[in-house]
Order: C-alpha cells, then structure tokens, then sequence
C-alpha cells in the first residue's frame, strides 16, 4: 500500500481519533488507528469497542491496501513534520515507511486482519437532527453524568424523544450522579425511530466525542440506531457508540414538587461570590452556606486552617428565611450552563432537594442535594 496526502490533511485525520483511542489496553491493537487506501481516498478508522469512528480523507493513491499504526506515535510523528506532502507506505512484516521532504521515518505496524470489525452504516436509517441543538443540550447535562464505574447505567446520557399531543417532539436529555440532576429539552425537527420514544443511554465517551463533533461547525447531523448502537454521521465522518445496557432511573420521582420558596437572584453576581467563597472552602468538600433572607443571601465559608470569608448580595425573594448549605462546584456547573440573566431557585427546607431553573425559560431543569448542615 502506498498514499501521498497534505500533511494538514492527515493531521488532522489523526487528531480527530486521539480521544477513542485506548491509552492503556490489554489489547495493543486498539491503540492503533487502521489506515486503509480504496482506489480514491483514504479511511481512518479507531475504536476501543465502545466507540468508534471512520472517516474518508482525499489521498492520491499509489497502490491500494490497509494497515494499522499507533495512533499516538503517528500523530506525534505527522505533527512534527515540515508542511509538505507526506508518502506513506507499507514495507514487509507490517513495517511502515514515513517520507516528507527530507524526513523519513520507519515504524513498526500491526496486521489490520486483526483490528476489530466496524460496522457498515445504512445512511437510510438515519435521520436530520440539528448540530446546535445538540450541542446546546450536551453542554447543560453532562457535567452531571456519574464518573463511578460501578453505577455503570448512570455512566451516560439518558436519551428520549417526547411526543405531544400536536404533533411535535420534545428531546430530552438526562443525567444524574446521585447527588445532582440535569434535564434539557429542546424541540426536535426530524422523525424519531422507536429507540428513542423509549429512551436510551449513550455512554459517557460516545457523548464527550459527539460534543467535539456538534463544536466543529454548524448545520445538521445525521442520526439513528443500528446493533445495539447510536450511530452519528457528519459531512464524511461515522462514530458509532455502543449503548449502556441497564435502566436508567425513574428521575421524574427525584424533582421536587412542593418547592415553594422562591429566590431570584442575578447569575452573574452569584456565580462571581460563590468562586469567592469557594476560595477558603475545604478542599474536599468545597461546602459554601447560603443564608437567604427578604432581600439578600449571605454566602460564606469557614476553613480551620485557612480563615472564613463572607459576602452578601441581592435577591428578590418573599419567603421565611432559610440556611442552606451547597457544594459550590455544584453549584457553579449548573450556573456555567444556565443562560439567563436570572436564574430561580427552589427550596422547601435545609435538607430537601433544590431546584435551579434559568429565569422564564423551561429548556433546563437542574437538581442539587444540600450538604448536611
């Protein structure tokens, strides 16, 4: 097999697969990226059996074959490279032989009869869904998708499509960690297949690749379902992700229905005081207090071995007073994402769930359990 192709082509043709690759593995062979020369382009390819993603790229091909490289190395190597046009081409016993202007380099290959089966996308099966919607809606819940890989139905993003009664569709997304919750919802154009009237949950990984992908340019994707998978294409470009297999929790149970006391409060001066605070908070825990009254909060913090610190700030709020106590990182996720100038927050007492919601807006929900006082 040989190819020349523009080193920023291939550049990055190989940066686009940095974050699939696995790093650690007991299996060498997905650390590596199949490189595979059709008669007019060339396809890159990378999984690590959870996600996957191929990609067609303009090459002139010389002779036509595959092979697979360490995705790492070649990336490093092709980066480094002076901006000319680069040959590649495969010598015996799986070697590869890398020449751009006066550079060569030779590099150890592995067979690509070995690298796992990718699977082939019916595009018909697939249908329009907008790049910024969801990209909007990653943005305002993964942050709280649980890192524990032992709760591993909560390791993704519960996906479900919503239909109403005139005929439209609402997409919500879902995620949880257990001490937070986060709901998106926005309206979807396309027709949704049965996968996603009855929900489901893409993994942790496939969503933080999709998010690269929606952040690349604007437009529509393409979207469905295959095997067990969700499947995304964009311009020349497939990732499939494998779904996680379990039920995710009924979170309808977790909102909060009796919170009735209201604070309104500017989200720039707020975010701006918890950051404050949260300066002199423990470095566990990060535990901010908030004590609301007619027309202020009081946040402060108190640290044994750093000091305390203490700031107050405007409300609107008609309720009895009330000492609440947050982890501020919390807190600040759910600010970062809310995109109004207000935002309200719900309580009933010290230790009931809170609801944060942007002001007049319905398209996010969050949830955030208080620290024990």
């Amino acid at each position: 097999m040989e190819f020349r192709i523009d080193k920023e082509v291939f550049l990055k043709s190989l940066q686009k697969i940095q974050g699939i690759v696995e790093k650690r593995t007991s299996m060498p062979i997905l650390s590596n990226a199949l490189l595979e020369a059709t008669e007019s382009t060339l396809l890159v390819t990378a999984t690590d059996l959870e996600v996957g993603m191929k990609s067609s790229y303009p090459a002139d091909i010389v002779s036509p074959g595959k092979i697979t490289v360490g995705a790492k190395k070649l990336y490093e190597i092709v980066k480094e490279l002076p901006n000319q046009l680069i040959t590649f081409a495969t010598k015996d016993n799986d070697w590869v032989e890398i020449k751009c202007g006066k550079v060569h380099f030779n590099i150890v290959g592995l067979s690509p009869e070995e690298f796992p089966y990718f699977p082939a996308v019916k595009e018909e099966n697939l249908f329009e869904i907008e790049n910024t919607l969801l990209k909007d809606m990653i943005e305002k819940t993964s942050y709280a998708i649980c890192n524990d890989d032992t709760k591993y139905n909560l390791n993704g993003l519960f996906t479900k499509v919503e239909p109403a009664a005139d005929g439209s569709q609402t997409l919500k997304m879902v995620a949880t960690d257990g001490h937070r919750l986060s709901i998106a919802n926005g309206a979807l154009k396309g027709t949704a297949g049965p996968e996603l009237l009855k929900g489901v949950i893409l993994p942790k990984k496939g969503i933080y690749e999709l998010k690269k992908i929606t952040e690349e340019d604007s437009g529509n994707l393409l979207f469905g379902f295959m095997e067990n998978s969700a499947v995304i294409k964009r311009g020349d470009s497939y990732m499939v992700m494998r779904l996680v297999d379990g039920e995710f929790p009924d979170y309808n149970r977790v909102i909060p229905t009796a919170n009735d006391r209201v604070v309104t409060v500017n989200k720039e001066a707020f975010t701006h005081s918890i950051r404050r605070m949260a300066i002199l908070s423990s470095e566990k825990f990060k535990g901010i207090m908030l004590e609301i009254s007619a027309s202020s909060i009081k946040i402060s913090s108190s640290n044994p071995e750093l000091g305390d610190a203490m700031e107050e700030i405007d409300v609107v709020y008609g309720g009895e007073p009330l000492a609440v106590r947050f982890n501020a990182r919390y807190l600040l996720d759910v600010l970062a994402v809310a995109e109004t100038e207000a935002i309200e927050m719900k309580f009933r007492d010290e230790l009931s769930p809170s609801i944060i919601v942007p002001e007049k807006s319905d398209s996010f929900l969050a949830v955030i359990m208080p620290m024990r006082l």
